[in-house]
């Protein structure tokens, strides 16, 4: 029986870039539309990203998610991240899975984000966040330096524009850390880009 290749897939969403975004926060790839509570970025009702967020800017887990419904709340996490100036997409456009799930190490990024593109439409951003290995790995390669450790970042050049890289971890309940460990790294993150967390 001959071995079925992957199929590509395009990126479901269009960027999320408010007007004079500061940060540009990239996951890899979104996980298949079954998981998704919602479309947006971190539809999975288990990525804690939006946890995250609700714990680190509001002092509760909880404040983005609609119990009742079992899905976040798109329009009030859409109405923060434009007052926050904060841009969403993921470091791959194309992909094949390799397996039948999201997890990075399964993703085989066939076209990778258009950095010039994003710095053209929103010449404010000034640092890019990253979440997971895979995805640091593919701005540090068009930015042409070492990925930084676990928490940290680094000043990068590309094409003419300057920003820092972080390199942040997992929002991923896969990934080992837990949720407040988690909030600590990207609160001082934010801390450090002058948001009042």
């Amino acid at each position: 029986m001959k071995h079925k290749e992957p199929q590509i897939e395009t990126h479901p969403f269009e960027p999320f870039l408010p007007d004079g975004a500061r940060v540009l926060m990239l996951g890899t790839f979104p996980p298949k539309p079954e998981r998704w509570s919602m479309e947006f970025y971190y539809p999975n009702r288990q990525n804690d990203m939006w946890r995250l967020a609700g714990l680190i800017f509001f002092g509760d887990k909880h404040h983005f998610w609609l119990e009742q419904e079992k899905r976040f709340d798109l329009p009030r996490l859409k109405e923060f991240l434009t007052e926050q100036r904060i841009a969403l997409y993921d470091t791959a456009m194309r992909v094949r899975r390799l397996k039948d799930n999201a997890s990075d190490k399964f993703l085989d990024i066939v076209e990778t984000i258009d950095l010039d593109r994003f710095f053209a439409l929103r010449p404010t951003i000034s640092a890019i966040v990253t979440a997971g290995e895979k995805a640091t790995g593919v701005i540090a390669e068009k930015a042409g330096v070492e990925i930084p450790k676990m928490g940290e970042s680094v000043q990068c050049v590309y094409h003419g524009h300057r920003f820092i890289l972080y390199r942040m971890p997992s929002s991923s309940r896969a990934y080992p850390l837990a949720l407040e460990k988690k909030a600590e790294a990207y609160g001082a993150m934010f801390r450090a880009l002058g948001y009042e967390v």
